[in-house]
């Protein structure tokens, strides 16, 4: 095991990371940690491995994190590549989830604020009995968004 190896953030590229951020403080409570980053130069450039780029963007702290939790980091960059619509079955990272107190309430929040929903509302159940409601929606930018609500837990 890597030594002192703890989970510290996801990184997610937007478009518009004001925006995005916004609907993530907005709707989940995420709040800012501050500076914001505007980051550009040599020694960026090589760290990326991209050059000539300028990064822009927010840590956010996740709702229910310690004050020293994992973070949403929200940046954009100067030159952005096309990349293809998130899919829930695409190999790599699909989604983030948010537990919430209301699935239906939460996933009316989201389509009211810009996201688009993925699929339908549905409960399962686990082998131990233990009952889950969730659905996938989309962010303003299209990244995927699991809303879950947990029963008997």
């Amino acid at each position: 095991m890597i030594a002192g190896a703890r989970y510290v953030h996801t990184n997610l590229v937007a478009r518009d990371w004001r925006g995005l951020a916004a609907f993530y403080q907005n709707l989940f409570g995420c709040a800012p940690v501050p500076p914001e980053r505007d980051y550009s130069g040599p020694t960026f450039d090589a760290g990326t491995g991209v050059k000539g780029a300028r990064l822009t963007g927010v840590h956010l702290r996740l709702p229910g994190a310690e004050p020293d939790g994992p973070t949403l980091e929200i940046f954009n960059y100067s030159r952005l590549e096309d990349a293809p619509v998130p899919a829930v079955n695409r190999p790599g990272f699909a989604h983030i989830a948010f537990a919430v107190d209301s699935v239906d309430d939460a996933r009316a929040q989201v389509l009211a604020a810009g996201g688009e929903p993925v699929g339908d509302m549905v409960t399962l159940a686990t082998s131990t009995g233990s009952r889950v409601t969730w659905c996938y929606v989309r962010d303003p930018e299209g990244n995927i968004v699991e809303l879950q609500h947990w029963f008997n837990q």
